[in-house]
């Protein structure tokens, strides 16, 4: 196990399961649920399980009744392309390793099984479920050992694979940096998915780089030429539109979703996607 390794599995389990953020329960608390039935509210019951429809309709506040299934499968399914290689503070593969870890000291915290698969222009790795901590380092190690440069990232064999090969309804964690086209209709229908887009910042705003050349980390295709305010502003127009175009669609099916860049902290940014849910 090589030491950055050992880093973010000391970093994450401090999180997850010590007191460096407050005494937090686990990020999943409220997942494993199915819904029962609607009954009145009673003082003391959690505010957040109302049902707005219900209480605007009869004019008296009703809450939503759930019971709770057994374990939860929680499935980081990571998009480990060529681009993953990359980062002005940290590389994107090294952050999504972190997320990784801490889905998974997640779902052990809560019992749950955890599932992992890692994926580039085919499927590296396909993990069985498993509630020992040696699945996250197992997971992690692979990470690190995989050879990103010269793959592209296959979105729709994806999603297809993990649309065939799941077959438990599961947590499905997406995790990648979401440049290209996806569709997550079928998917979100047979899980709840969160979408978890890993970038850099300077893929979004870079700097006017003058005359140079380029390689792409998929596809190894080489580019020479001139990079100025002209070619920034086409890319950035053309980059969020790509990302207007899937935010639309995540929010059409229901998709909850986060960006996290290179320079934040990412379990600070994973918790308040569920605490609100």
């Amino acid at each position: 196990m090589s030491v950055t390794v050992k880093k973010i599995l000391l970093k994450t389990k401090r999180q997850v399961f010590g007191d460096m953020l407050g005494n937090n329960p686990s990020l999943f608390q409220g997942e494993g649920f199915e819904f029962s039935e609607l009954r009145e509210y009673i003082y003391g019951d959690d505010i957040r399980k109302i049902d707005w429809k219900t209480t605007a309709k009869l004019g008296k506040p009703y809450i939503r009744v759930y019971h709770e299934e057994r374990e939860i499968n929680v499935v980081a399914a990571v998009m480990m392309g060529g681009s993953s290689y990359f980062g002005t503070v940290r590389q994107k593969s090294e952050l999504i390793a972190e997320l990784v870890a801490i889905l998974g000291f997640s779902a052990m915290k809560n019992s749950d099984l955890f599932t992992h698969v890692l994926f580039a222009d085919r499927l590296y790795y396909f993990a069985r479920p498993s509630k020992r901590h040696f699945a996250i380092q197992d997971a992690l190690s692979k990470m690190e050992r995989f050879e990103m440069l010269g793959k592209v990232s296959e979105y729709r064999a994806f999603v297809d694979t993990l649309f065939r090969r799941i077959k438990r309804k599961s947590l499905l964690f997406l995790i990648g940096d979401f440049v290209g086209e996806v569709n997550l209709s079928l998917l979100s229908k047979k899980h709840d998915v969160v979408v978890l887009i890993v970038r850099d910042r300077f893929e979004e705003t870079p700097q006017e780089l003058g005359y140079l050349r380029l390689l792409d980390l998929e596809t190894h295709r080489g580019f020479e030429g001139r990079v100025g305010e002209a070619e920034i502003k086409a890319y950035r127009k053309a980059l969020e539109a790509q990302d207007a175009k899937l935010y639309a669609h995540l929010k059409k099916n229901g998709i909850r979703y986060t960006k996290i860049y290179t320079d934040e902290e990412p379990y600070l940014k994973l918790t308040p996607l569920f605490r609100g849910r």
